[in-house]
């Protein structure tokens, strides 16, 4: 068994044991569901009692005397008459309806560790005492089964490990991890601000923020140009009909803003005086006309390939966009710039033939790589997403799917980095890679994704000429290497914490006046550095420079010149660099430019982490 599967199995029996615990304090406590997480663990819970952090000292001081009586995890098979017996007698309404979600004819189980039973598939550890590590991390609210139409239920949030030193470590991550928190210092940079009276989930970029981002798209953008894509703008609405015909609606409406009705066709229906739901029942079956505020940016890119017949020989088709798309999710479960309603995706789309698949892919996993590299998150993994063997929830034909599968699989041996293959976890429509990306802390991110799509191009009936003079089907590659500018943003503002490579921070140089004096001359340095193109401020305000120098640390600014008239009269400048700290002292001005050109023109990373 791997590591990670072990690290579950303890943590999502540690959810039991702090369910246990709970059960022996609060007897009348009422229990929804505890699952594993990738950090650790949580579980819901209804209770009139409202938790706080004093009850999670209690709470973790009775799971460690639980785990101390080396307590079994038993597994039992019910029927479903004995099962629904089972929790009526105990008043547990929540897994009443857990259990109603279990499919007819599935196996339906559950664990007992000492005197709490919980409707479970598990797997579980033995015994209690492989549990080697806990801590409980907080408590919040969540809506039953994430609706906010429902009852709020209080979650508990822990984790565990499998020794002290990895929990200790662990612990001394999350406090880094504070200190890195992307809101926070998103506000103190003002890069970024979400406004509730505009909508949450909104990214509103201030223009530090913008400037990140725009420095991130000439970035890709000029790769993208040396190998060859095509650059289109869709736009943000659609008619209903084209996601019909992707797929996306009705199939995946709950994470989709509802369809907004065209407009005459609205008209008669409240001359009509229809309902609401007869409104939404027409959009749904396509007797209303309608719009879609765009989820996916898939539908205009096929659209545009469609536009004209195409040959064999002008494949592949490159087509990319930074496009926005808007997906609905639950109020609970945003955060910040990594999980939002409106992002914008590096996006694009790649229609070649099947010989060209294992050299496209090839080429896009080399794209993620270098983008990786120039921003310093070398240390990252692959995860390629394969069918199970119930092949009958897949389309497209086996041929096609052993090609696909065969050089997604060569891809990843080819890049020299570690990578799992994970059966079952393909869209039913390709097998697909994912990228995790580990930061400077040691936290995991998944990124930026390659998808492999044998559906939409049957779905949009695509195709090309080929040598024989006869119609193929183009084969469809989705990849995006910054996954979202804003997950992505959000994740490089806690990876480097705030303090930017040169090329990317919004103010580049700050130059400090020394006394009066030398107010002029900083002005007319400000003016040199504009013209050669970097971002600079200056601070000549009347009051000591060492209070000036804090102001510029906490800004986190690359590079500092401070000024006096001995500096002026000479051409040159006193460094103090955060990126470069061999550089610091005087230099001639004219040096220092060239540097500072060469260093942004290599994007390169400041010295503490190259």
């Amino acid at each position: 068994m791997s590591d990670v599967l072990a690290l579950r199995k303890i943590r999502h029996s540690a959810a039991h044991v702090l369910a246990s615990a709970a059960f022996r304090l609060f007897p009348t406590i009422k229990f929804d569901i505890g699952p594993a997480t990738e950090t650790g663990f949580y579980y819901d819970f209804d209770s009139d009692h409202q938790f706080n952090l004093g009850d999670l000292a209690l709470l973790e001081k009775e799971m460690l005397s639980i785990i101390g009586e080396n307590q079994n995890f038993e597994k039992s098979i019910l029927t479903r008459k004995e099962a629904e017996k089972l929790f009526s007698d105990k008043n547990q309404e929540y897994k009443l309806s857990r259990l109603a979600d279990i499919p007819e004819g599935t196996e339906i189980s559950i664990y007992k560790n000492g005197e709490f039973i919980d409707l479970c598939s598990g797997p579980h550890v033995a015994n209690t005492s492989e549990i080697k590590a806990i801590k409980l991390l907080s408590v919040a609210g969540a809506y039953y089964r994430g609706n906010e139409n429902n009852k709020q239920l209080q979650r508990i949030y822990g984790t565990a490990f499998d020794s002290q030193e990895a929990l200790d470590m662990f612990l001394k991550q999350m406090e880094e991890a504070k200190l890195r928190d992307h809101r926070k210092i998103g506000k103190e940079m003002q890069l970024f601000m979400i406004d509730d009276e505009f909508g949450q989930g909104l990214i509103l970029w201030l223009p530090n923020g913008t400037i990140i981002r725009n420095e991130l798209q000439k970035f890709i953008l000029s790769e993208l140009e040396k190998r060859g894509y095509s650059q289109v703008i869709t736009p943000n609405l659609a008619k209903l009909d084209i996601f019909r015909t992707s797929g996306h609606f009705p199939y995946y409406r709950d994470a989709q803003y509802p369809p907004i009705p065209e407009r005459v066709a609205l008209q008669k229906l409240l001359n009509n005086n229809a309902t609401c739901k007869e409104m939404m029942d027409g959009l749904e079956n396509g007797q209303l006309d309608g719009f879609l505020i765009k989820p996916m940016n898939c539908p205009g890119h096929i659209k545009i390939y469609a536009s004209k017949a195409r040959s064999y020989r002008e494949l592949p088709v490159k087509l990319a966009e930074f496009g926005t798309v808007y997906r609905w999710e639950q109020s609970g479960e945003l955060s910040g710039m990594t999980r939002v309603r409106g992002f914008t995706q590096d996006d694009a789309h790649i229609f070649c033939t099947e010989e060209q698949l294992g050299t496209e892919i090839n080429e896009c996993l080399e794209l993620v790589q270098l983008i990786f590299k120039v921003l310093g998150m070398s240390d990252f993994r692959v995860r390629v997403s394969l069918r199970d063997e119930d092949s009958s929830k897949y389309i497209g034909s086996e041929k096609s799917w052993l090609c696909a599968e065969k050089a997604l699989k060569q891809a990843a041996e080819s890049i020299n980095v570690p990578f799992t293959i994970e059966e079952g976890e393909a869209a039913f429509y390709g097998p697909k890679i994912d990228f995790v990306v580990k930061d400077v802390i040691g936290r995991e991110w998944q990124l930026g994704t390659i998808q492999v799509d044998y559906n939409l191009p049957e779905r949009f009936d695509l195709s090309y000429i080929g040598r024989d003079n006869k119609p193929h089907r183009p084969v469809m590659i989705h990849r995006a290497p910054f996954g979202s500018l804003e997950r992505f943003c959000g994740v490089l503002i806690e990876h480097f914490g705030g303090n930017f490579p040169t090329w990317l921070a919004p103010e580049q140089v700050r130059i400090l006046s020394v006394n009066d004096a030398a107010t002029e001359g900083v002005k007319a340095i400000q003016n040199r550095l504009r013209k050669n193109g970097l971002r600079v401020c200056i601070d000549i305000e009347s009051e000591k420079l060492g209070a000036k120098i804090r102001r510029a640390e906490l800004d986190k600014v690359p590079y500092m010149f401070i000024v006096g008239t001995s500096e002026i009269e000479n051409g040159t400048v006193s460094i103090r660099s955060r990126v470069n700290k061999s550089i610091d002292g005087t230099i001639d001005l004219e040096k220092i430019l060239e540097i500072i050109a060469k260093e942004i023109q290599e994007k390169r990373l400041p010295s503490s982490m190259s």
